[in-house]
């Protein structure tokens, strides 16, 4: 067994932390800032513990608990186990996530130097997802060099570049905030809590633990103790890098509305921030961060969607599923930044409270002796909740089911799941009691 240096230890957070940081993290804490308005600290807090809290949670969860997420999740049966873990790959793989990365990339690194002409052409963008995805390939095809390509070679010139940009915006701040607007008037926590689901990295983290194990034995760093304390340590390292991060671009959007403003999408305020804060320089700026940061991103989801898919299809080599799953997502990304997370939010409202129910029922498992009963019925009663909330992410707002869901505590919050996750736990258990005798 090889024993990894402090610097060494360093790298493989930093590699999790890019990780992490991709799309969504750039575009959605400045929405969250410039929408927030006074509520600005509230909604980042809530943004903070599902955006940053959860995905520590789940990477430390991963590690101690020493299996997959097809593991967790087949407590309850082999089947469901590789059907949702199956779900989550694609989700955050090659429907959502991934090509998110590129449309992203263009948005905001590539579209403000285009010719208007040019904007409203569908070939620069074509010609872009094809280039990234591409890029995006070649290193998910020797996956065992992640953490020497990104840990030590992307990452610290992404973090430079993420300095540059929030430094400027606290020395030398824009005019000021506006009003809150929309949820965020009422509900600026269940809100903010609610926009961290969009980053889609708690359900990454459950990815990316086994990411970060694989790329430690690929450093023969093979026992358990030892990649538990490693990878927990990068997951620190991560979770502050991202919360910095998170607050930095937050400050940015919150501090914008005066100089430049209002504006719905997160891509539009960042861009403009940019260039009041640079001005021409800041946009090429902003195409470092971006390309930088969904780049790495990009890797890593391909790299783990690819390897899951091989390992339950194994009749397709890794480097086949590369393929397909890069052709069909530089495909996918096409549709545009603006489809993709209309399409992505009902299904992430869906998924998300039964993952965090998984996880925390993982850690907790010995208190319970890992009965299937307590997952099923708490994941269960968790997705009874959770899939209305999916359903009016759609457009889909049926009165009789609200009238049933909303009795729930915490339901304007967001957060109307998690009592009756807990309460199916229990039911769980108390069942697995009867099921010994």
């Amino acid at each position: 067994m090889t024993k990894l240096s402090t610097g060494e230890k360093l790298s493989v957070g930093f590699m999790l932390f890019a990780l992490f940081l991709g799309a969504g993290n750039i575009i959605f804490p400045p929405q969250l800032g410039q929408q927030a308005g006074e509520h600005f600290w509230v909604a980042i807090i809530g943004f903070l513990i599902t955006g940053v809290g959860l995905p520590l949670l789940g990477v430390i969860t991963v590690a101690k608990s020493g299996g997959e997420l097809e593991d967790m999740a087949g407590k309850i049966s082999p089947a469901f186990g590789i059907f949702f873990t199956a779900v989550v790959y694609l989700t955050i793989g090659p429907l959502f996530a991934l090509p998110r990365t590129g449309t992203v990339s263009y948005e905001l690194g590539v579209k403000p130097f285009l010719s208007e002409s040019a904007v409203d052409a569908a070939w620069p963008l074509a010609i872009f997802t094809v280039v990234f995805f591409l890029i995006t390939t070649f290193f998910a095809l020797n996956p065992t060099k992640l953490i020497d390509r990104v840990g030590k070679i992307l990452t610290p010139i992404l973090l430079l570049v993420i300095a540059a940009l929030a430094l400027k915006a606290i020395v030398t701040p824009m005019d000021g905030q506006g009003t809150a607007i929309g949820s965020y008037v009422d509900n600026a926590f269940g809100e903010g809590f609610k926009q961290g689901y969009l980053t889609m990295d708690f359900l990454a983290a459950l990815i990316f633990g086994i990411v970060i194990i694989q790329a430690l034995k690929g450093k023969n760093v093979t026992e358990k103790s030892a990649v538990v304390k490693t990878t927990v340590f990068a997951a620190f390292v991560a979770a502050i890098g991202l919360a910095l991060v998170y607050l930095s671009l937050g400050f940015i959007g919150s501090s914008s509305f005066q100089t430049i403003g209002a504006f719905e999408q997160g891509s539009d305020i960042i861009t403009h921030s940019a260039y009041a804060l640079y001005g021409q320089f800041g946009n090429i700026l902003l195409t470092a961060v971006i390309i930088l940061a969904c780049l790495t991103t990009s890797i890593g989801l391909l790299t783990a969607a690819s390897e899951y898919f091989n390992k339950i299809i194994p009749g397709l080599s890794y480097k086949t599923w590369v393929w397909i799953f890069a052709i069909f997502t530089a495909f996918i990304a096409n549709i545009g930044l603006a489809q993709l997370i209309t399409f992505s939010l009902p299904v992430l409202f869906f998924i998300y409270p039964p993952a965090i129910i998984l996880m925390l029922l993982t850690l907790a498992s010995k208190t319970f002796g890992d009965s299937k009963y307590v997952y099923l019925f708490g994941m269960l009663f968790t997705a009874v909740w959770s899939l209305y909330d999916g359903l009016a992410a759609a457009g889909i707002d049926l009165a009789w089911y609200r009238s049933f869901v909303n009795v729930a505590p915490l339901f304007d919050m967001g957060l109307g799941w998690l009592v009756p996750g807990i309460i199916g736990a229990i039911i769980g258990y108390v069942i697995s009691l009867f099921a010994k005798k």
